[in-house]
């Protein structure tokens, strides 16, 4: 079936990140870069893939979301280029140009074939397919981490991930019948989706992603920097977060649809309480705790309102409305951490957390009202 197929997408997807954060010091090693320029080499990210993202949708909505195979089996390749040929600041920052367009074309993908798989079977694929995403995140993370113990190279790791890619694009290509290689098309270009409902859930998206991505990046630094914790036991952080985030996407899952806006709103409430209970953390176990919560709270958020977009966009402007939502939604990833950054200077890592707090909020105050004005059903 296509969900199957759509949650090897996902996996294959988190596997790539995995991969990637525990790879970064080796490739920092690789390159002989200090930590701004490898900060600077990590803007490139971005630069490949706002622009992938647009292009993406409309290439998914001309040919078909079989398309999706091949822009997964791009992004292993990209990661084995980039791994393998980043030796100074020059040629990683052009490897991670090549990662951050796959990636951002994966993502899309991977959102659109969930989407379909979603609309077609019922059930709740977007959000499960979250949750597997996750998984891949960890299980690559420790995988990679172990392969670097034995001394492996550094794009070996990457190599492995190439495979899982290409295996989990030909699935993609194998569950969506020949006659379904371009939904919708015809001699007419496919109607355009109306821009303002997916700007407001993209903004709304970029608050969730902003939160999430801010505790991902800096939970560790939290525990070292403020509770005095070793290498090692902060390096739990951030895999216990991506741990609690898989456990309730695939728990929320089991909702109804007609529950989408309340999953929303408490989502930003616990994520809310989850980084207040961190910044006043007196030690390592209640910081976990509040991580714990962070994570329930962020997990709920960017698959629920990309459920709520598959369900109300046209099959034949599919690919367009993913992708508008998801280089919305992307604009908080990239920033919530340099916003915590920003906040840390200013008012340390405590009141950063607070300031972290703060979107959520502002995201369960934005929650109905913008949902609301989209017009978008919810059941």
């Amino acid at each position: 079936m296509l969900k199957t197929a759509a949650y090897a997408v996902f996996a294959a997807f988190g596997a790539f990140w995995g991969t990637w954060g525990a790879a970064i010091p080796r490739i920092r090693e690789q390159a002989a870069l200090d930590d701004a320029q490898l900060g600077t080499a990590l803007l490139f990210v971005s630069a490949g893939a706002l622009p992938a993202m647009l292009l993406t949708g409309r290439a998914l909505d001309r040919w078909g979301l079989r398309c999706a195979a091949y822009l997964l089996a791009a992004l292993g390749g990209a990661g084995v280029i980039a791994a393998a040929t980043g030796h100074g600041l020059v040629s990683l920052a052009a490897g991670l140009v090549l990662v951050g367009m796959t990636s951002g074309a994966a993502d899309v993908a991977a959102n659109s074939v969930a989407g379909r798989a979603e609309q077609l079977t019922g059930r709740p694929v977007i959000t499960r397919g979250g949750g597997v995403f996750s998984v891949g995140v960890v299980g690559a993370s420790l995988g990679t981490g172990a392969a670097y113990a034995l001394g492996v190279p550094v794009w070996v790791p990457f190599a492995a991930v190439l495979l899982l890619c290409v295996a989990a694009g030909a699935l993609v290509h194998v569950r969506l019948p020949s006659g379904a290689v371009a939904p919708g098309r015809s001699d007419n270009p496919s109607p355009r989706p109306p821009l303002a409902p997916l700007l407001l859930l993209g903004a709304l998206g970029a608050l969730g992603y902003a939160s999430e991505n801010a505790h991902q990046s800096w939970s560790a630094v939290f525990l070292e920097d403020v509770l005095s914790a070793a290498a090692g036991l902060s390096a739990i952080a951030p895999a216990a977060f991506a741990a609690v985030a898989a456990a309730t996407r695939f728990t929320i899952s089991a909702l109804s649809p007609a529950h989408a806006r309340t999953v929303v709103i408490a989502g930003a409430v616990v994520a809310a309480a989850g980084a207040a209970v961190l910044a006043a953390a007196p030690s390592i176990p209640v910081a976990l705790a509040g991580l714990v919560l962070a994570a329930a709270g962020t997990a709920t958020l960017s698959p629920t309102l990309f459920s709520i977009v598959s369900r109300n966009v046209d099959e034949s402007a599919r690919g367009r409305a993913t992708a508008i939502v998801t280089v919305v939604s992307y604009l908080g990833f990239l920033l919530g951490p340099v916003y915590v950054g920003y906040w840390s200077s200013a008012t340390g890592l405590r009141g950063a957390m607070l300031a972290v707090g703060a979107l959520g909020v502002t995201l369960a105050a934005l929650a109905l009202p913008l949902i609301r004005m989209s017009r978008y059903r919810v059941r």
